[in-house]
């Protein structure tokens, strides 16, 4: 596939000049292998009735398969080795009146595909404890957070350095050209979120479109409970994002209380009108399998959160549906864990929360608001011929005076063979 031209290119040229025999047999000893299966069932219900003209349903159910396959490094000062990713999407139940989950392809008249499939390459360098990749990537960063709640993960086309040099301290530079959609098999240029009302729009004549989206930041753990980031991310011509992120960890009587703090602010770069600076905090305390959880967001400036098309953004009222990421939005929101491995049933999980959000920027004045409730149960099994499949049902119900209202549900069986 073209899609993997660049990874072929630089795989090719390092391991045939570095594979000796020995090095092989290192390269062969620490490969691993595993075939992810996913049997996924969406409903999206849309709950109004002032759009007759507009779909009422989305409902598709598909199986997807993907296929990791990583090797060892080669020995010696310089190691090198490869990847490979293999994704493919079957269609179960699906049509024209009902597409649109994002399980599944959608074409341009609306048809959806039997299948589709796509195959990523990765060539990676390793020296001492710095570690080079190129090729496809899934970054997961506060700038640039890939998609992984569909059949099939997204993913990006570049390159990656990672630095663990200095004990504690971990640094990451990227570079990305293209982007594969978590439903589609084609490389596309990367693009910004412009719908809701976040109210980011371009300037006359300009196109929202990107070459390459580049990213730096550092993660260091000050102390054994206290972490601390921050990343720049540039999605060229569109616009540039600073981000910073604290994460502390305090033992309180039987529990122990986790601080979340986040603080992102972007601006404009070229041919985008983008102004948001968003603030965001999450504390959970944890007590004998129970989690009890307080999240706070807000936006400022003149638009909503900035972020490349289809990525999550890392913010902490980011849940099933919405992201409450508005222009000006005001978010809280409750939220309540527990692992029923207290009572004697491990592999059982339940969470539940509620967020509230208000204050959006809708134009002549006015404000909107919107809320959702969010329901998950899993299970996986322990043991048995049949150890870590998993069984999930996620639900949501979301209400909103600005956009559809809708309820929503996700029945996902997962398993996961590991094949070396």
């Amino acid at each position: 596939m073209k899609k993997a031209t660049l990874a072929l290119a630089v795989a090719g040229g390092t391991l045939g000049l570095s594979m000796s025999e020995q090095a092989a047999a290192e390269f062969f000893k620490d490969s691993k292998a595993n075939l992810e299966l996913r049997n996924f069932y969406m409903n999206k219900d849309f709950r109004d009735d002032t759009a007759p003209n507009q779909q009422a349903k989305q409902e598709e159910w598909a199986q997807g398969f993907i296929l990791r396959m990583e090797s060892g490094y080669t020995e010696g000062p310089v190691g090198f080795g490869f990847d490979v990713l293999g994704m493919a999407g079957l269609k179960l139940d699906s049509s024209r009146q009902r597409s649109g989950t994002g399980l599944l392809p959608v074409g341009r008249k609306g048809d959806v595909p039997d299948d589709y499939s796509e195959v990523g390459l990765t060539a990676k360098l390793r020296a001492s404890k710095s570690e080079l990749k190129v090729g496809t990537l899934m970054p997961k960063i506060s700038v640039l957070d890939f998609n992984d709640t569909r059949l099939l993960p997204q993913t990006f086309r570049g390159g990656n350095l990672q630095v663990k040099e200095i004990p504690g301290l971990k640094l990451d530079f990227g570079y990305l050209d293209k982007v594969n959609y978590r439903n589609s098999s084609d490389n596309e240029d990367m693009a910004m979120i412009t719908s809701g009302r976040r109210n980011i729009t371009l300037k006359s004549g300009a196109k929202n479109e990107a070459d390459y989206f580049a990213y730096a930041g550092a993660t260091y753990q000050v102390t054994k409970g206290l972490s601390a980031s921050y990343y720049f991310g540039e999605l060229d011509n569109l616009y540039r994002q600073h981000y910073v992120n604290f994460i502390h960890v305090l033992p309180l009587g039987p529990g122990s209380l986790n601080s979340d703090l986040r603080w992102a602010r972007a601006r404009d770069a070229g041919d985008a009108y983008v102004d948001n600076d968003a603030l965001g905090f999450m504390t959970t305390y944890s007590i004998k399998g129970h989690k009890f959880g307080l999240g706070l967001q807000k936006m400022q400036g003149d638009t909503g959160f900035a972020q490349i098309n289809g990525t999550n953004p890392y913010l902490v009222n980011y849940i099933q549906v919405s992201d409450f990421a508005n222009e000006d939005e005001r978010s809280w929101q409750l939220r309540y864990d527990y692992d029923f491995a207290t009572l004697g049933v491990p592999g059982l999980t339940f969470m539940t929360r509620y967020v509230s959000g208000d204050h959006v920027e809708l134009g002549n004045g006015s404000n909107g608001k919107e809320w959702e409730r969010d329901m998950v149960i899993g299970y996986v099994l322990q043991s048995g011929p049949l150890k870590n499949l998993g069984f999930t049902w996620r639900n949501a119900t979301m209400r909103s005076d600005f956009v559809r209202d809708v309820d929503e549900n996700r029945l996902i069986v997962s398993y996961t063979l590991p094949l070396k």
